[in-house]
């Protein structure tokens, strides 16, 4: 495509997205690239959520920065997965807690043992075998990599924080670690006139600046893979209806708790993410089922403490562009694609996209079959995340109003389908390759929202009755013991500061 060697690399855009990719570039290629990062200090940033999943925590050990410092810095919280209230049915709630749940026997897992132990009529809630289900119910944590004396797992987490304070935390650190920051409005793309790759971009100051990649982190905007390079769009908006959001940041509640709350309403949801400083609030909505004002009341109504900023509409489209390496442009975050902050994965889609382009970078020349491999490992992590984020929508049996029957009833992509229906008739789940979200993230919604298996594996006829009942009776013991010697979770914040 072009032979010439990339010595010099223009992030376009800051906020998390220009942060993130420049703190990695750094960390990895800064003694033999130079990177420059055009942000404005005049245009705010949207920011892609508060909320965050466990793979930041590699991302952020893989920069050699202190969680300790982190914490104080974001102002975060623990996350240790997200509760869902009214999803299923109303009155509903389920956590996606992250972690295992129960304990796993070779070539059978454990809710085999769990559905069996339902037909007998023993009555238990999956998630009394979730560590982190138990410590987030109870405003606990404690990062143990095990339950002391067995060999069964500790705590997974992640983290809420302030994304603003996140980017401002990592573009000290990038400037530190060399990156050039240009302050200024984009106001010209220019383009090579024979191979039509950019050449340079010109900002408001008059000044000019030439890279050899550009990567475009403009938001939504999109301003160089869409507007510039008009790449295209797949749109995703007839499996996820909803296309707007309404934000706004209150004063904490009563407790720090250590999880992300969803609550489904009759045309959406609605988040609440605590930070140590504030809380975050937003409601995600159809514009078919549910106007703006609306909206904003809806949310407004169902806020705990005193709003602390006037509520903010984002219109949005859910899909991804139909590359996202075009030419010497590559698109990350939302320029990239979007997805609403339901399992709070457009932070992760940053960072994989940054170490995609680490792992797949043009030494000596942007190659055609790189571009290839990058735009197809792209597509396909778009796409499982697609098809889990419509899962929660696709399987309910809620019927109250035109949008949840509209979901209920709509047709999903066959990888989606199959799963489902394979969970249903004989409880096995099977996570694809290297697909984020893993079986037990599938098992907790499915379940959680009704998706009870038919049937189960025959290796489960392998233990008694009495078996049974001592396996699930020593699994909640030690949980609970477990937990009930954790400190709180405000008391965990207390110790850093």
């Amino acid at each position: 495509m072009r032979s010439q060697a990339i010595k010099k690399v223009v992030i376009v855009g800051g906020g998390t997205a220009g942060w993130i990719t420049a703190s990695l570039l750094a960390k990895v290629l800064g003694k033999v690239i130079d990177i420059t990062l055009i942000e404005s200090s005049k245009i705010g940033t949207i920011g892609v959520g508060e909320a965050t999943i466990p793979p930041i925590i590699a991302f952020n050990n893989a920069l050699g920065i202190n969680e300790k410092e982190f914490i104080r810095a974001t102002q975060a919280t623990i996350k240790l997965g997200i509760q869902f209230e009214n999803w299923g049915r109303m009155g509903d709630s389920y956590m996606h807690a992250f972690g295992d749940i129960g304990k796993n026997f070779p070539f059978c897992e454990f809710h085999h043992f769990w559905v069996k132990t339902r037909r007998m009529g023993m009555q238990s809630d999956f998630w009394d075998f979730s560590l982190n289900f138990q410590a987030a119910k109870q405003n606990k944590f404690q990062a143990i990599a095990g339950i002391k004396g067995t060999n069964l797992p500790g705590i997974q987490y992640a983290y809420h924080f302030d994304a603003s304070l996140y980017a401002k935390f990592l573009s000290e650190y990038s400037r530190s670690s060399g990156v050039e920051l240009i302050d200024g409005i984009v106001e010209k793309v220019n383009l090579n006139s024979e191979d039509g790759f950019v050449d340079s971009i010109q900002v408001d100051s008059g000044e000019t600046i030439a890279g050899d990649l550009f990567i475009d982190c403009t938001g939504l905007k999109s301003l160089l893979i869409e507007q510039t390079l008009n790449t295209g769009f797949d749109d995703w908006s007839h499996w996820l209806p909803c296309n707007r959001a309404v934000a706004v940041q209150s004063e904490n509640g009563k407790f720090l708790s250590p999880y992300t709350r969803s609550i489904a309403h009759e045309a959406g949801w609605q988040w609440q993410i605590p930070l140590q400083h504030r809380t975050g609030n937003g409601l995600v909505f159809s514009d078919m089922h549910l106007s703006d004002e609306q909206a904003i009341e809806k949310l407004l109504a169902n806020i705990e403490g005193q709003t602390l900023t006037d509520p903010k509409v984002i219109p949005y489209r859910t899909g991804k562009r139909r590359k996202q390496w075009n030419r010497n442009v590559i698109a990350i975050g939302l320029s990239a694609g979007f997805f609403e902050p339901l399992e709070s994965t457009n932070i992760h889609l940053i960072q994989t996209a940054a170490i995609r382009l680490l792992k797949l970078f043009p030494h000596n020349g942007i190659t055609e079959s790189e571009v290839t491999e990058y735009n197809q490992q792209t597509q396909s992590e778009y796409e499982r995340i697609r098809d889990f984020v419509i899962l929660h929508y696709k399987q309910t049996e809620r019927n109250d109003s035109d949008f949840w029957r509209q979901c209920h009833r709509m047709d999903v992509p066959e990888s989606l389908s199959q799963r489902m229906a394979l969970f249903k008739s004989t409880g096995k789940v099977f996570r694809t390759q290297d697909e984020l979200f893993t079986e037990v993230a599938w098992k907790q919604v499915l379940i959680g929202q009704g998706a009870i298996p038919e049937d189960y594996h025959p290796m489960a006829d392998t233990l008694s009755e009495q078996q049974l009942k001592d396996l699930l009776s020593s699994l909640k013991t030690l949980i609970g013991r477990t937990v009930e010697a954790m400190p709180t979770h405000e008391s965990f914040l207390d110790s850093l500061q």
